[in-house]
């Protein structure tokens, strides 16, 4: 959307409370005395129109009180559309209720933030690898060569909703996996479907010395090709036991579940001496959500209803760059 298709809103907004004007430079400003806030509502789109953001704006009015519109300072990063609606807000809870159900009924993301990060200073992004940097379940795609995919599939989709405690899971699902040969596992790597929006998110952190990580609960056979392909800083992940270039059905050493994926992310802090409102996270599934919790913008990415309630931050109708638009230039 650009300058032209917005100024058409000056009417629109008129009749709010807080009536908005439209320029060209500085985006949407109110009419009344400007009140100072960093408290703002992304909206994040394909495409943005004037009937889906008055509709949205008019959802907002009852809970919140309207400063400003500006057009998201990283827009031209991504290959998506964004606005910063600038609030003060009244009852924090009912706002973000409020925002899953516009976002599901509009089908945009609407991300609440009092505070960000910025690219102006360096950075740590921690991301789940399966369903996040990927979009398939690497243990569930061995399943499947090895005819064993439905019950695979089961217990990843109970583990990933927090229904089974991820080490038992991970046992139970590596155990179907006696017996496949290594090709299987060259021949799934060679394919990895990565996430849209991936590459761009990290040439884009990487330009502004971030640190990249991966503490995944999946396997380092795709994990560590991952971070060799994008050249990223740091990976942890699972290791498969190998006998006689098949798989024995267990894993070796320690097993990487949500307690290592938040551990991980302070060690990395501190190692890197990376400030603690620089630091994100990324995931999608239950065993991510204590590694999301610690970090300063921890966001659910197209994740399990169960993870999706209880996370800070949701993306779930765009692509992984989405998170450029909730850090300040």
């Amino acid at each position: 959307m650009n300058n032209s298709s917005f100024s058409s809103f000056t009417s629109l907004f008129s009749s709010y409370p807080k009536g908005l004007s439209w320029d060209s430079s500085t985006g949407f400003t109110p009419l009344e005395k400007a009140v100072h806030t960093q408290n703002k509502i992304v909206v994040i789109g394909q495409v943005l129109s004037p009937f889906t953001i008055e509709k949205i704006l008019d959802d907002l009015i009852p809970i919140v009180d309207l400063v400003g519109v500006k057009q998201n300072a990283n827009t031209a990063k991504t290959g998506m559309y964004a606005i910063d609606i600038f609030i003060v807000v009244n009852d924090e809870d009912t706002l973000k209720e409020r925002l899953q159900v516009m976002s599901d009924t509009y089908l945009v993301d609407l991300v609440y933030q009092a505070s960000c990060p910025t690219l102006s200073k360096p950075g740590l992004l921690l991301m789940d690898m399966d369903s996040t940097m990927i979009q398939m379940e690497c243990i569930d795609e061995i399943a499947r060569l090895a005819n064993r995919y439905d019950d695979v599939a089961n217990v990843t989709a109970q583990a990933m909703n927090g229904k089974l405690a991820f080490a038992e899971s991970l046992q139970t699902r590596v155990a179907c996996l006696s017996g496949v040969n290594l090709d299987a596992l060259e021949h799934i790597k060679a394919q990895l479907p990565l996430m849209p929006g991936l590459w761009r998110l990290v040439t884009e952190l990487q330009k502004c010395n971030w640190k990249i990580a991966i503490a995944s609960g999946g396997f380092t056979y795709f994990a560590d090709y991952l971070k060799d392909l994008l050249g990223l800083d740091f990976a942890i992940s699972n290791v498969l036991e190998i006998e006689n270039e098949k798989l024995t059905g267990k894993t070796t050493g320690q097993v990487v579940d949500a307690q290592v994926k938040a551990k991980t992310l302070s060690s990395l802090q501190s190692e890197w001496e990376i400030d603690s409102e620089q630091v994100c996270a990324i995931g999608d599934g239950a065993n991510d959500l204590p590694m999301l919790a610690r970090a300063s913008l921890g966001v659910a990415f197209h994740a399990k209803p169960s993870v999706r309630a209880q996370a800070d931050y949701v993306v779930s109708y765009q692509s992984l760059d989405a998170l450029l638009l909730l850090i300040a230039p």
